[in-house]
């Protein structure tokens, strides 16, 4: 998930960690400096559209080093949340640094993540612009609910639950999208889907030439 068009990471530097409030944190987590730049894949890639398949080994270094990589690449992809089979991996599990409209930032990751909703008579639906990694260069209006909560795991299997309001709420509904094999895009209309196309197709080289241009930084 991209960062909407303006919002930034909370100025006042409130930050919640896998959760739990922190007294201070860097700009990025010190997992991205273990990481490796992976290509994200883009919609139309099968990857993408077939549900991913339970985490089942945790605590291991291929998991923790997955989980690095992926900090990385969200990172220098500019974006908010990015779900693993974005880098390619069919696995339940996304990772996050995304702030709420309350001006606190959340970073953390999540694996074999299950999403709750309000029920349908107490969900209240705000309409706002939504981009995808995996959309490069495109950004249409989504209606999502104004909070989410998501219970899973950290990457030792001691269990999480991480509540979301705002925009935030809309990251954790958007990953957890990811990893039932779906996109942004199945919830748009015909239209809007091809207006969503069009704009990817327009905008995409621009978006991989300065993703490349970071990475290509980060090892000059």
């Amino acid at each position: 998930m991209t960062e909407r068009t303006g919002r930034s990471r909370p100025a006042d530097r409130r930050v919640r960690v896998q959760g739990r409030p922190v007294d201070t944190f860097p700009d990025r987590t010190a997992r991205a400096e273990h990481g490796s730049f992976r290509r994200i894949t883009v919609v139309g890639e099968e990857v993408l559209s077939r549900p991913c398949q339970e985490v089942t080994a945790f605590g291991t270094a291929e998991l923790s080093a997955l989980i690095d990589d992926m900090f990385l690449t969200m990172y220098l992809a500019d974006g908010a949340g990015l779900a693993a089979n974005q880098v390619g991996v069919g696995l339940r599990l996304f990772v996050y640094d995304c702030p709420d409209d309350d001006g606190i930032r959340h970073v953390g990751h999540l694996v074999n993540p299950v999403l709750e909703l309000p029920e349908p008579g107490c969900r209240r639906l705000i309409d706002d612009i939504e981009g995808c990694l995996s959309v490069p260069g495109a950004n249409m209006t989504v209606p999502r609910t104004d909070r989410a909560v998501v219970r899973g795991f950290d990457q030792q299997g001691a269990p999480l639950v991480i509540e979301g309001t705002g925009y935030f709420a809309r990251c954790l509904q958007h990953e957890t999208d990811h990893l039932a094999g779906h996109t942004y895009l199945d919830r748009l209309s015909a239209r809007d889907r091809k207006d969503a196309l069009r704009q990817m197709a327009d905008r995409r080289e621009a978006v991989f030439a300065q993703r490349a241009s970071r990475a290509a930084a980060l090892n000059s």
